[in-house]
């Protein structure tokens, strides 16, 4: 498709994101779905050694996770960008990597799993108490949604009533290229009111 998906002719920003959410939400599916290169992935088998710890209700059929991030990238050709996307770890144990992570991003994509929000909650609050701008991206599995964007935001209590809560499916392209578009345009206007207020 001309524009999109294909080696800049013209010179791009480089933008570090961060696809983030609870544990099984979709985030290592994401990645793959939308990255241009083959995504680097560092994921184990779920094991014994997991019982009791990880929560698997809801997604039984899950037998591998991330341990340490999910890598991407996307040339967004007429937003001018590169976009490098890393995926954070969902279980607990794991997220004291995400201030690590975190180094250097301008945004993040916050997935969630209506089946199963209480898990979302500390991703939310993870970014809202650092700042970074964010959208929230409810993953559709199987392609249904019994909730409006308002009910999620709403049960999401989050802070910003401005913050983008986006239906999409993890594994459509197009769904995903809009969560990100929908992500810049956050971050452009972010970075433009400071310029605005001081005229």
């Amino acid at each position: 498709m001309p524009g999109y998906d294909t080696p800049a002719s013209r010179e791009t920003a480089p933008v570090k994101i961060l696809v983030a959410g609870g544990f099984g939400v979709g985030k290592t599916t994401l990645v793959e779905t939308i990255s241009e290169i083959e995504p680097l992935r560092t994921e184990e088998r779920l094991t014994a050694a997991g019982v009791g710890v990880d929560d698997l209700a809801g997604i039984e059929s899950k037998t591998v996770t991330t341990v340490a991030m999910d890598f991407g990238r996307i040339t967004l050709t007429d937003a001018g960008v590169v976009l490098y996307l890393f995926g954070t770890p969902g279980q607990e144990r794991f997220w004291f990597m995400w201030d690590d992570l975190l180094n250097g991003a301008l945004g993040a994509v916050v997935l969630v799993d209506t089946r199963r929000l209480d898990r979302s909650f500390p991703a939310v609050d993870f970014f809202e108490s650092r700042g970074l701008p964010f959208v929230v991206g409810a993953n559709c599995f199987h392609g249904e949604q019994p909730y409006t964007a308002e009910e999620i935001g709403a049960a999401l209590h989050l802070r910003d009533p401005d913050t983008p809560v986006l239906m999409l499916d993890a594994r459509s392209r197009e769904d995903v290229r809009a969560s990100l578009l929908s992500l810049l345009d956050r971050l452009i206007v972010r970075a433009q009111a400071p310029a605005a207020a001081g005229n």
